[in-house]
C-alpha cells in the first residue's frame, strides 16, 4: 500500500519513530523547563506536549471510524482542539509525559488492529479532508516527527529519517506549489519548507505549516 512516496508500513515506522523523538524530548524536563518557551511562537514546551497529546486522541477517533465504521470526528469542535492545548499549561510535567506516552501508546494499538480492508475505510480529517484510514500513520508522524524538533532539546530535521524528509518535502512543497527547490542538505531544505529555522542561504522565507 503506497501513494508513490511511502508506504503504509515506512509510516507507521516513521510514526514509532518520530514519538520515540517526543518523548525522550521531554524525558528530562522539569517544570521549569517544561514552562519554558518551545521553538513554536506563542507555545511553551507545555502547550506542545498538550497539542501532542491531544493530536493521538483525535486520531484514536478516527481509528474508531475505520474500524466500526460509526463516524467519529478527530475533535467535535475547534473549541475543543483549542482546549487541548490550553491545558498543557495546567498540567504538570508528569502528567504531559503520561498523557503523551499514553495516547501514542492507545494509536499504536488501535492501528494494530486494523484490518487489510479497515485500512481502505475513508474518514474524515480535522480540515476536512476524506482520506483512507492508511493515511492515519502519515498524519501522525508528521506531528510527531516535526513537533519533536520543536520541543528545542536538541532533536534537529537532521535526526529525522531520511525516507520521511524526502515524503515530507514532496508533499509540503506541492501544497506550496513550489516547482524548484534551493539547493542544500534535505534537512535544511525540509526544514525551510516546513517554517522552521535553516541554514540556507538567500531562500526566500515561507510561512508557517503545520
Amino acid at each position: 500500500m503506497s501513494d508513490g512516496t511511502r508506504t503504509l508500513a515506512e509510516a507507521r515506522a516513521w510514526a514509532r519513530t518520530g514519538t520515540q523523538l517526543v518523548l525522550d524530548a521531554v524525558a528530562d524536563l522539569d517544570e521549569a523547563a517544561f514552562s519554558a518557551g518551545s521553538l513554536l511562537p506563542g507555545w511553551t514546551r507545555k502547550h506542545l506536549a498538550a497539542h501532542v497529546a491531544a493530536n493521538a486522541d483525535a486520531l484514536c477517533n478516527l481509528v474508531h471510524w475505520a474500524a466500526t465504521g460509526e463516524e467519529t470526528p478527530m475533535y467535535a469542535s475547534a473549541e475543543e482542539r483549542a482546549a487541548g492545548i490550553a491545558k498543557g499549561p495546567d498540567l504538570t510535567a508528569d502528567e504531559l509525559r503520561s498523557w503523551l506516552a499514553g495516547s501514542a501508546r492507545k494509536l499504536a494499538e488501535g492501528l494494530d488492529e486494523l484490518t487489510d480492508g479497515q485500512w481502505e475505510s475513508k474518514v474524515v480529517t480535522a480540515q476536512g479532508r476524506t482520506v483512507p484510514a492508511a493515511e492515519l500513520p502519515w498524519m501522525r508522524s508528521r506531528e510527531a516527527c516535526v513537533h519533536a524538533v520543536d520541543f528545542g532539546t536538541g532533536v534537529s530535521f537532521a535526526d529525522l529519517p531520511e525516507g520521511f524528509l524526502t515524503a515530507l518535502a514532496d508533499e509540503i512543497s506541492t501544497k506550496r506549489g513550489l516547482t524548484e527547490l534551493p539547493g542544500g542538505l534535505l534537512p535544511e531544505v525540509t526544514s525551510w519548507l516546513a517554517g522552521r529555522p535553516h541554514t540556507l542561504a538567500d531562500a526566500p522565507e515561507l510561512g508557517p505549516w503545520l
